[in-house]
């Protein structure tokens, strides 16, 4: 039996997939919200994020130290049966239980960081290839205290950057990116 996050896992990944599907081989040099990223290395990030993951939610080992060219063959097909994976993994009995021996962390904060990687890659994706994105609300609405709480954490390491500004009435998305450091205004141009 499924347990409440990996459904919303799920509803991240259905969400990234027509993004990822979209994007064309020329779009693979193009900045992304992500400075340190073009398209092409941030689409190899977020698939190493998805199988590592799946290892990760059966308390195995991932090694995050090499990213691999994941963009071979079918690869825009093979997201989707990658993120199939990641969510089967999330829903296995006992997934959200324990500390992750991977990661030293409660096996939920790293449930909520892939769901968070899905949700905020799939929108700088999208922003960089001028795709629509339209993410799931109640995954949103899950991750976002998750991310409030890891924030310093994740800017200590380098993951995050320092919180931009937003108005008060910003979009639940909008206040997710901005969580990360990201300009949710962001433009290639």
């Amino acid at each position: 039996m499924a347990n409440e996050l990996s459904p919303l896992i799920g509803g991240a990944a259905r969400a990234a997939d027509p993004v990822v599907r979209g994007i064309t081989d020329e779009q693979l040099t193009l900045p992304t919200p992500c400075a340190e990223y073009d398209v092409r290395a941030l689409l190899n990030h977020l698939f190493h994020v998805v199988v590592g993951f799946q290892a990760l939610a059966a308390r195995e080992a991932a090694d995050f130290s090499t990213t691999p060219d994941y963009l071979q063959g079918e690869w825009r097909a093979r997201f989707g049966a990658e993120t199939g994976k990641l969510v089967t993994a999330w829903a296995a009995p006992g997934a959200l239980e324990g500390v992750s021996p991977g990661m030293g962390l409660p096996q939920r904060t790293v449930a909520h960081m892939v769901l968070g990687d899905l949700l905020v890659h799939g929108w700088d994706l999208a922003r960089a290839t001028g795709q629509d994105y339209r993410p799931d609300q109640a995954a949103l609405d899950e991750v976002r205290p998750a991310v409030d709480d890891m924030a310093p954490m994740a800017r200590e390491a380098g993951v995050y950057g320092e919180e931009v500004a937003v108005p008060p009435d910003a979009t639940p998305l909008e206040k997710l990116l901005a969580a990360t450091g990201r300009d949710p205004r962001w433009s290639s141009s």
